[in-house]
């Protein structure tokens, strides 16, 4: 729901027609779009077909009662605001009805201002909650610039300019290979701006059906095509004073291209199937594993788009070139997954790490977090070892290219990059990092003054 009321709606359901009909035209003039069902069964099947953001239902029906238009409404949503309405006499019944879920209860004969007055208080409350959840989502979910995992240069490069960028409305384009985590740095820069109170909305345009990708992000009208049963907000309106992530965006067919064109430009969306623009306010994000500029010079992409994406551009190194990063993604992943699967796995031993630090990660991050999920959920010992690790990893010998990615890099800066790297995964026990890296002591003392760390 939204503080918006032309996009509230409610349903409204009373075998009696004429008190249905009253209680709509009571909400009407706050704008709020009311649909009646003049039966219970006709209020399930509504409620089935589609979302409402306040159901106001009679508890005694002819044919299914207020209760179970109640259970129907929570199993369609679990947020939606529900008030019954009652007689004097079944008073202890609207009580028990709001130990079910109900929000609130009316008793016949229906006032209009306390109609009015409850209705906006449940709207209010389920705003509240869902405002609520989204907080407690981002909390859990840990995102910000600490859910970027890397004491690699190139990764702490990458932070720096997130960091930088973050609390702009800039358009930013984020590249990488598949893998690489895009969302995740998409989902820190809207963590880390201004529009963090409001939603991040992503979408993959590489997997929407073309017949669909416009209805996806603009919007519909009922009857707009065949299947539109219903009026439906797109992700522009939905993200309205957020963030919408386009994930895939090269995947994008041209003819929509123009319309995301002329959105960014005036900050209107038209729902599929209506002339009616509806004023948008929406930071855009992008990402891609593809040439952009290649796809414009071969037609496939319009060049006018890509420069309104690409406001500024973030480019996500591959795993292969912070092999140094690898230690420490390890190190989390074997953390989170034996918290989620209850396995008593409390690390990695120096033969496993060294396997898994030389493999190229084609892959690249997503494909690390797959393997070590395997190995916690099958390990048989507080350390996973190399028979741990998934035979497809021990089959592919890293090939004579695998450094070819840091080509161009000192021996100097990747040494420094490994022993950060180990101190960090040791949590700064030099004895043990001098294990880690097969060195003595008194020569990883030497490089820590050689290199100031």
């Amino acid at each position: 729901m939204t503080s918006d009321p032309r996009e509230t709606t409610v349903l409204v359901v009373d075998d009696d027609r004429n008190h249905a009909e009253s209680t709509a035209d009571c909400l009407s003039p706050l704008g709020y779009t009311c649909v009646i069902a003049e039966s219970g069964a006709e209020g399930i099947r509504l409620l089935q077909a589609k979302e409402y953001d306040l159901v106001i239902t009679d508890l005694v029906m002819a044919d299914r009662d207020g209760f179970e238009v109640l259970r129907a409404a929570l199993a369609a949503n679990p947020f939606v605001a529900v008030i019954v309405v009652t007689g004097h006499g079944t008073v202890e019944s609207a009580v028990e009805a709001m130990r079910l879920g109900a929000t609130d209860y009316l008793l016949k004969p229906v006032n209009i201002e306390d109609l009015r007055m409850k209705a906006t208080r449940a709207l209010e409350r389920q705003e509240l909650r869902l405002a609520n959840l989204d907080m407690r989502r981002r909390l859990e979910a840990k995102f910000g610039f600490q859910g970027i995992i890397g004491s690699s240069e190139p990764m702490q490069r990458l932070i720096r300019r997130v960091r930088q960028i973050a609390d702009t409305d800039v358009a930013v384009l984020i590249a990488g290979e598949s893998g690489t985590g895009k969302e995740l740095i998409a989902k820190s820069i809207h963590e880390n701006s201004r529009r963090r109170d409001n939603r991040f909305i992503p979408v993959n345009c590489g997997a929407i059906s073309q017949n669909l990708v416009e209805s996806e992000l603009f919007g519909h009208e009922k009857g707009a095509f065949t299947g539109a049963t219903y009026a439906r907000k797109g992700r522009f309106e939905y993200a309205n004073h957020g963030t919408l992530f386009l994930d895939e965006v090269g995947d994008m067919p041209l003819e929509t291209q123009v319309k995301l064109l002329r959105v960014l430009e005036d900050g209107e969306v038209y729902r599929v199937g209506s002339n009616q623009a509806i004023k948008v306010d929406v930071r855009i994000l992008s990402a891609t594993n593809q040439d952009l500029e290649e796809m414009i010079r071969q037609g496939k992409f319009r060049e006018d788009l890509f420069w309104r994406l690409r406001g500024i551009s973030v480019a996500i190194p591959p795993l292969r070139e912070r092999a140094g990063d690898v230690p420490l993604l390890i190190d989390a992943y074997v953390r989170e997954y034996a918290r989620v699967y209850g396995r008593p796995v409390q690390g990695i031993d120096r033969e496993a790490l060294t396997i898994l630090t030389r493999y190229p990660w084609p892959g690249n991050v997503r494909e690390l977090k797959n393997c070590i999920e395997e190995m916690v959920v099958v390990a048989d010992s507080p350390q996973l070892r190399p028979e741990h690790i998934p035979e497809r990893i021990h089959a592919r010998e890293a090939p004579a290219g695998a450094l070819a990615g840091v080509v161009g890099v000192s021996i100097r800066d990747m040494e420094r990059e490994l022993i950060q790297s180990a101190l960090t995964y040791v949590k700064g026990n030099r004895q043990e990092a001098a294990k880690l890296l097969g060195i003595g002591e008194r020569t990883l003392y030497r490089k820590l003054r050689r290199y100031g760390i």
